[in-house]
């Protein structure tokens, strides 16, 4: 073979090896990062080429068959969509994952959740799910194949207690997230599937219990209490303005006046929020607001007294507040 021979298979090569990474490239691009070994081989590449890249250092293992590109460093969407990759066709991002990546919920615990049509091994890292999806129980969001919110609320039901299920139904409603299909059309189509009746119990719940969102487990375990004993329905978390700024109450019935704060310790008891707490009271009471803090230790331990202080309060008369 010439010299020239050798430098013109050289150059094709290098060209053929660039144009296969801007290919490998763009795809990543549109997966946060990460791409299948089946997905490579689709676009042309051959199991050497893959396998050089790989031992070059320019693809980097995640799961079998699925490659971080470039670099280990993959964000959270990343690993979500690595592990939809590793689980094969129709896999779908599920369950808490789900909900994370809807807004459901804030934290992810361990595995990610992943739902397949056909039956496989967890894995250290991913959480199978075998479950065969309708067509209308599965979206993309960001890019990711997930079951849609209507359907991860479902799927949540199996998995959190009730106070976080109500939670991320409310989530969903101040989201205004598309629930479709509806979530009692898929308690008819799925009747006795895990979760469905404390999805059922939530919804009734729901009926009862004031709109807006909740944001702590004392919140959810208030708006019980108000439920169980028959008292009129505050608003939650709701946003003041008041001469000198904006103040977010818990709990508040405007037209008696009336806020009540819930003061659980983790978030109210650092000396900052003390302070910042009793400045806040000042504020609303110079405002001709009523401010009363509510505590774990007394709802839990002393629910008559709090319930007949609550009533007197709620009883009072007040003068009417004018519409804002």
């Amino acid at each position: 073979m010439s010299v020239e021979t050798a430098l013109t298979r050289s150059m094709r090569g290098k060209e053929q090896n660039q144009r296969g990474d801007c290919t490998i490239g763009e795809l990543a691009e549109r997966q946060h990062g990460v791409v299948a070994r089946v997905q490579l081989i689709g676009l042309g590449l051959g199991e050497d080429s893959i396998d050089r890249r790989l031992s070059g250092g320019r693809l980097h293992r995640l799961h079998r068959g699925v490659y971080a590109v470039g670099h280990r460093a993959v964000s959270r969407d990343g690993r979500w969509m690595a592990s939809v990759l590793a689980c094969g066709a129709g896999a779908v991002l599920s369950h808490r994952s789900a909900a994370v990546l809807w807004g459901l919920q804030r934290h992810e615990r361990g595995a990610i959740d992943i739902t397949t049509p056909r039956s496989a091994r967890s894995r250290v890292a991913i959480r199978r799910h075998c479950t065969k999806l309708l067509p209308d129980e599965m979206t993309v969001r960001r890019g990711i194949p997930v079951t849609t919110a209507s359907r991860t609320l479902l799927d949540l039901a199996e998995t959190v207690h009730a106070e976080a299920l109500e939670r991320a139904v409310r989530e969903a409603e101040v989201l205004r997230l598309p629930l479709r299909p509806s979530l009692g059309e898929l308690l008819v189509r799925h009747p006795r599937r895990r979760g469905a009746c404390a999805l059922r119990a939530c919804l009734r719940r729901l009926e009862l219990l004031p709109v807006g969102r909740t944001r702590s487990r004392l919140e959810d375990r208030f708006l019980d209490f108000v439920v169980r004993f028959d008292l009129p329905r505050p608003q939650t978390n709701v946003l003041l303005d008041l001469d000198d700024g904006t103040i977010e109450a818990d709990c508040f019935w405007r037209e008696r006046r009336l806020i009540v704060e819930l003061d659980g310790h983790e978030a109210h008891g650092t000396r900052a929020a003390f302070e910042s707490d009793r400045g806040r009271d000042r504020r609303l009471q110079a405002a001709g607001w009523t401010v009363v803090r509510i505590t774990w230790r007394q709802l839990h331990d002393e629910p008559e007294a709090l319930l007949a202080d609550l009533r007197r309060l709620l009883d009072a008369d007040k003068v009417p507040v004018q519409a804002e």
